[in-house]
């Protein structure tokens, strides 16, 4: 089996067009990345060459390296831990090559050549629950974030049972010292201020 170099692109093509394709290779990679896969060699160099194809409990994509650039096996195990299938496979790109003399062209063609160039494929197929968990803990941590940044947002730390503000609007003003803020939250100016 080979891989055409125009399917990837169509594919690519495909995902930017389809919003919830889109979002499911998120999910995916969002996986990909809580599991540390690319921190073990070459995985951080992969391409897409086919998916993510979403399947009634799974989810399937190949990314492609090429040959020299194998992706570390041992990041796989990771992967087969949480349920995951990895599929390992040593094939071909078809490619056109780059015209820089005659002997680029093929015969009768203004087209460059096709070259095979060897690469590595490993196919991923993930459980759909596992990419759903993950995302679901990272909204969680996003909003748990969130509510932590509110809180944070003046210098001062806030007494327990303080509520955090409404997203978009601005605290009230300190009181003035001696006083009560006046209506409106606008502290009264201090006697003896120029008016």
């Amino acid at each position: 089996m080979h891989h055409d170099i125009l399917d990837v692109i169509r594919n690519i093509q495909d995902l930017y067009e389809n919003n919830s394709s889109l979002a499911v290779l998120k999910d995916f990679e969002r996986v990909l990345d809580e599991m540390d896969m690319y921190a073990y060699e070459n995985w951080d160099e992969g391409e897409l060459a086919y998916g993510p194809k979403v399947d009634r409990h799974w989810i399937t994509a190949g990314f492609m390296w090429p040959k020299e650039k194998m992706p570390n096996p041992v990041a796989a195990k990771r992967l087969t831990e949480l349920g995951c299938k990895v599929l390992y496979q040593q094939t071909h790109l078809l490619q056109p090559r780059k015209i820089k003399s005659p002997d680029d062209l093929r015969p009768n063609s203004k087209k460059g050549r096709i070259d095979r160039k060897p690469i590595w494929v490993v196919e991923v197929q993930m459980p759909k629950k596992i990419a759903f968990d993950i995302y679901k803990g990272y909204m969680d941590k996003m909003r748990g974030d969130d509510k932590e940044a509110m809180l944070n947002d003046g210098a001062v730390a806030k007494p327990a049972g303080t509520p955090a503000p409404m997203a978009g609007s601005m605290p009230p003003p300190p009181p003035a010292a001696g006083g009560a803020p006046a209506a409106g939250g606008i502290p009264p100016a201090p006697t003896g201020a120029p008016a």
